[in-house]
């Protein structure tokens, strides 16, 4: 029998619901988590089967938005259902790349809008974490899961960043059900998280993922033919996905999970794996356990 296809946004069916788990016993609102308190690389299956569309997947993913891995903490519960926003907040953000250029023009352009509370920051867009549109996001989430409408206002979308990262900013604004506003530029005007930009970026991220994961098998390939070694190859076998399923099935960490693992050929014998190689180790078999199970 053919298997439902989990879709990106199946994790708000999920957390809709309490875990059933009473060593999970997570919230509605909030990821599944482990006995050692740490955000779940997967839903637990109690919980999403919950869900009437999701009942015969093997699997739900908890995507990246969550940061599995990380801390368990708890987050707003979700709006019931049906519920109208009461109220409408704007916040706003604003971006210099270096010290030397002034936030003024942004600052004014955001005040002229009517944004009262604003978040600014100096910092490059290569940066890998930028504290205060974190900051933003994360208050913006909180306020919408109060009831109350939320626009995350800024001067020009390159603000924000540029390709991927606008896009990856795009899907986690539309999981808290956050609004996008921009003063100026291609993007310029007021954006619902259910209108054409959030799906167009949400397509563009989708893209450029797969981009990168055909340009990164094709220079795989490539290495093979010259007999050079990829990455990883080696480090993983049989023994160790068999160990990593079983104490998986215990709660464990990804963390705790690499910690009990040894490799025992090549360079690295004798060393623990990663938790991102333990991650992506669990990922493949997983797909490919779903990918038999749906012929």
């Amino acid at each position: 029998m053919k298997q439902s296809r989990v879709v990106s946004d199946d994790f708000k069916r999920v957390e809709s619901h309490d875990c059933p788990m009473s060593t999970c016993a997570a919230p509605a609102g909030s990821p599944c988590r482990t006995g050692k308190g740490k955000v779940a690389i997967q839903y637990h299956t109690a919980r999403f089967r919950l869900v009437p569309q999701l009942a015969k997947v093997l699997s739900v993913p908890t995507p990246a938005v969550r940061k599995p891995g990380s801390a368990w903490t708890e987050l707003p519960r979700p709006v019931r259902a049906g519920a109208e926003p009461v109220g409408h907040v704007r916040l706003g953000y604003a971006r210099a790349s270096t010290a030397r250029q002034s936030l003024d023009a942004q600052l004014d352009s955001l005040a002229e809008a009517g944004v009262t509370r604003v978040f600014s920051e100096k910092i490059s867009t290569r940066a890998t974490r930028r504290p205060e549109l974190e900051a933003a996001v994360k208050l913006a989430g909180e306020i919408r899961s109060s009831g109350v409408r939320v626009t995350l206002v800024v001067h020009e979308h390159k603000r924000l960043g540029r390709g991927i990262e606008l896009a990856m900013l795009a899907e986690e604004l539309k999981a808290s059900d956050v609004g996008l506003e921009f003063l100026t530029g291609e993007l310029k005007g007021s954006h619902d998280p259910s209108g054409i930009v959030f799906n167009v970026l949400a397509a563009m991220s989708g893209m450029e993922r797969e981009y990168i994961r055909d340009r990164t098998l094709e220079g795989h390939e490539s290495a093979r033919k010259r007999g050079k070694t990829i990455g990883g190859a080696g480090v993983t076998d049989d023994d160790m996905l068999s160990m990593a399923l079983h104490l998986r099935d215990q709660e464990m960490s990804l963390r705790d999970i690499a910690k009990r693992l040894v490799i025992t050929t090549g360079a690295k014998k004798g060393q623990h794996p990663s938790p991102a190689t333990v991650m992506r180790m669990l990922r493949e078999h997983d797909e490919q356990a779903a990918t038999a199970a749906s012929t």
